[in-house]
């Protein structure tokens, strides 16, 4: 599957992608193939990648310069259940289902034929080296050409992308949170020479078991936030009590004003 292939809707405002946890993964692939070969029109142009939820919509409809910068994604996939369910009653077209970043990761070494090499960056050194060794004992075509945490500055940043770069990495995996692992893929884009650019929210601890998932009937029916506001309610509670109404609000108002 190649991008000229993706139908896109407006959810909440946002440019998003209808497809599947497979063409997702497709769609990247594709991306490591184009980005190497001089024939292509993708040679040497990295593919942006952000998720989209209730908190994303939240988000963007609240800040102007981060709702540019997500529709500047290459592709903005449905993170959050809720988005999948907005697009049935909200939008032109419907998203076939939700493609979870912390499966994505996952899916990619299911999915794929052949070694890819992925550069993971963000959350604590503990928990990031914990990660990139979990992933490569657990996928034998998921080879890790390097990682480093997320406590950088400004000034260290020429160091980190260039350690990237130096790494051959076929994926970058950011996660940073949200909204700062958007506004570095944004910035510094232009600078990676990686094919493909995803930003992954807290998906390492998910990883390391640090976090857990809800269970299956939970994320079927949009209720992971409940389970993730239950297990860490000071970090996440106040956020799901304030953005959830608000993306509600939000991906009606932009359905039946701006009939998107």
């Amino acid at each position: 599957m190649r991008i000229e292939d993706v139908v896109f809707t407006n959810v909440g405002g946002l440019k998003t992608a209808c497809i599947t946890r497979k063409e997702l993964v497709e769609l990247m692939a594709q991306r490591v193939t184009d980005f190497r070969d001089p024939s292509s029109d993708y040679f040497e142009k990295p593919m942006t990648i952000y998720s989209t939820n209730g908190h994303s919509i939240s988000i963007a409809n609240s800040d102007r310069g981060m709702r540019n910068i997500l529709n500047q994604a290459d592709i903005l996939h449905a993170d959050g259940q809720s988005v999948v369910f907005f697009s049935k009653h909200f939008s032109k077209h419907q998203i076939p289902e939700r493609s979870a970043t912390t499966d994505t990761i996952h899916d990619f070494p299911k999915m794929v034929h052949g070694t890819y090499k992925h550069y993971l960056l963000g959350a604590t050194e503990t928990v990031i080296k914990k990660a990139s060794n979990k992933m490569g004992e657990q996928y034998s075509n998921f080879a890790v050409s390097g990682y480093r945490d997320g406590y950088f500055d400004e000034t260290q940043v020429t160091e980190v992308i260039k350690e990237i770069n130096q790494s051959g990495a076929d994926v970058l995996w950011v996660g940073l949170g949200k909204p700062k692992e958007q506004e570095f893929i944004h910035h510094y884009k232009s600078s990676l020479k990686v094919p493909v650019i995803i930003s992954c929210g807290g998906c390492y601890n998910f990883i390391t078991g640090d976090y857990s998932r809800a269970p299956e009937w939970m994320q079927k029916y949009g209720l992971e936030w409940l389970h993730r506001a239950a297990t860490q309610p000071r970090k996440l509670l106040w956020r799901y009590l304030t953005t959830n109404p608000h993306s509600i609000y939000c991906a009606a108002k932009h359905h039946y004003f701006s009939k998107g």
